[in-house]
């Protein structure tokens, strides 16, 4: 008999709700109360600590410039590709799957339904008609 069940459980998948998972998660972990001593601080090390991150921020700041100047070539080539007729379908199902999702998540009861609709196959085939039509672009610069 046991040999039925598992055949049984092999075939059935295994459905999971979010609402439970986070349920399990809430009695695995219990919130921990934080026990602090008082600590008592030097008013001079204090100011130096606060320098040295007044000095650390404008070190950051200089260095987000540099990185603000370049742009990632790949993403630049990828918005050129979503221009191209061979990528335009993708674009066409993906942004119909987002607008009927958003619509249905306005709709009342949304909540209740059993099945909700999301558009992952939708944006990882889009993803993948990007990826290459810029990959070999990207490649062919880099060389």
């Amino acid at each position: 008999m046991s040999f039925v069940t598992d055949l049984i459980n092999a075939i059935v998948p295994t459905v999971a709700y979010a609402e439970e998972f986070v349920a399990i998660l809430d009695v695995i972990i219990q919130p921990v109360e934080e026990v602090s001593a008082p600590v008592e601080v030097n008013e001079a090390a204090e100011k130096e600590q606060e320098q040295d991150d007044d000095d650390e921020e404008e070190e950051e700041d200089d260095d987000d410039d540099d990185e603000e100047e370049s742009e990632d070539q790949f993403d630049a080539l990828k918005k050129e590709c979503s221009q191209l007729p061979s990528v335009k379908p993708y674009l066409h199902h993906y942004e119909e799957c987002v607008e009927r999702v958003t619509k249905e998540q306005q709709e009342p009861g949304y909540e209740d339904k059993h099945y909700k609709e999301d558009c992952v196959e939708e944006f990882f085939h889009l993803q993948h008609a990007l990826n290459d039509c810029a990959a070999p672009k990207l490649f062919s610069k880099l060389k």
